[in-house]
């Protein structure tokens, strides 16, 4: 029997390498929705590929084009917040690539429904995570990490139990700019920051693996999926990101998972759960590799790595405003109105300033976001001038 799947954010990377996998496999999925921010001709396009039953497009205000896009299709054309969370709720599997805080509420209704969910909203947790975490063992449903580095400790976990771990030991590449001074990354460009030497990824995810803000987020991440407090969450830089993260046992010995530098693979891993699926990734050659190196992280020339140990060990909303503060810095960034420079600086203002309550719904989270949000387009706007 083929696996019902919702793929939410379809047309970004990640779904569109999940489609990649589903499409090479038609016989073991069946897409009962499509999702996207607004780009309607693209989701079209897709739900058409798939012959998915329902496409909604976040921004309500181009539902007629999107319906006039699948005129003669058998798919139903949708719009808003409410039917995301509705599609969310309807499949065996979701897959949750949107980006950003608008990825809450439907992952929230999937995980309310008992609905397993592979997780690629990274923000989800790091601002809910407790929230989340807490729904998702109410209804029983499974979160699945599509992140590559969680999705490693989840392979090595084997049974999913942290009982006899020592520690949980999180990966980085140190971005395009690992090897440079901080005055040298003051200067780089948003061009300069989003080529990353190993993936392939969107814009936001690119610059926050510049600034390592991205394995900031991850250790928060790590916290709410496998219980460990900050103390036993460790961060290693290694270039080649061929081990994707590791798990240290009370014995010493250390489990580690190893892959290309492709994000089908954990994507393929979360999609076949709790089986294996076949895949035509390009496997790895040690033998090419030749060495594996690491290194310790410097938070003094990226302190995004020390704001979001920080934001995870004052608990509240520090995690929430952070990633907040975070988005809004960076999209200034990429616009060219702050440097590269100003991205943490801006974010950890942000922290300082803000009140630490911790929020006891969703709506209370939005409200913290948004607050933080327009905190930092304040504070962006000062440094623009």
């Amino acid at each position: 029997m083929s696996k019902r799947i919702a793929i939410l954010g379809a047309t970004g990377s990640v779904g569109s390498s999940t489609l990649d996998l589903v499409e090479a496999a038609p016989g073991d999925f069946d897409v009962v929705a499509v999702t996207a921010a607004s780009n309607v001709e693209k989701l079209a396009d897709i739900a058409r590929r798939t012959g998915a039953r329902r496409a909604v497009i976040a921004d309500e205000a181009l539902l007629g084009e999107l319906g006039h896009a699948l005129d003669g299709s058998n798919c139903l054309a949708e719009a808003g917040e409410e039917a995301l969370c509705d599609v969310a709720r309807e499949a065996d599997l979701v897959m949750a690539a949107i980006v950003g805080t608008a990825g809450l509420k439907p992952v929230m209704a999937a995980l309310e429904a008992g609905v397993t969910v592979g997780l690629a909203n990274k923000e989800s947790l790091v601002s809910a995570g407790a929230l989340m975490m807490d729904a998702a063992k109410r209804a029983g449903a499974t979160i699945l990490p599509v992140d590559s580095e969680h999705n490693a400790i989840f392979q090595c976990l084997g049974d999913g139990s942290c009982d006899h771990v020592e520690r949980l030991i999180l990966t980085a590449s140190g971005g395009p700019f690992r090897t440079l001074s901080a005055a040298e990354m003051a200067a780089k460009t948003p061009a300069q920051a989003v080529a990353h030497p190993n993936w392939s990824m969107g814009a936001k995810i690119s610059v926050d693996s510049a600034t390592m803000m991205n394995k900031g987020l991850e250790l928060i991440e790590a916290h709410h999926l496998f219980g460990l407090p900050s103390e036993r969450i460790d961060i290693v830089v290694h270039p080649q990101s061929v081990v994707h993260s590791c798990v240290e046992y009370r014995d010493g010995s250390i489990l580690a998972q190893m892959g290309p530098s492709d994000m089908r693979v954990p994507i393929a891993h979360c999609l076949a759960w709790p089986q294996r699926m076949e895949t035509a990734i390009e496997r790895l050659d040690l033998p090419t590799i030749a060495r594996l190196d690491f290194e310790a992280p410097d938070p003094k020339r990226f302190p995004a790595l020390r704001l979001a140990r920080a934001a995870l060990e004052a608990g509240g909303s520090a995690a929430a405003r952070m990633n907040a503060a975070n988005e809004v810095a960076v999209a200034a960034f990429l616009d060219g109105q702050i440097g590269f420079a100003d991205i943490a600086a801006t974010v950890e203002a942000v922290l300082d300033a803000g009140e630490n309550m911790a929020p006891g719904s969703i709506e209370d989270l939005l409200r913290i976001d948004a607050e933080a949000r327009s905190m930092t387009r304040e504070k962006v706007a000062k440094v623009a001038a």
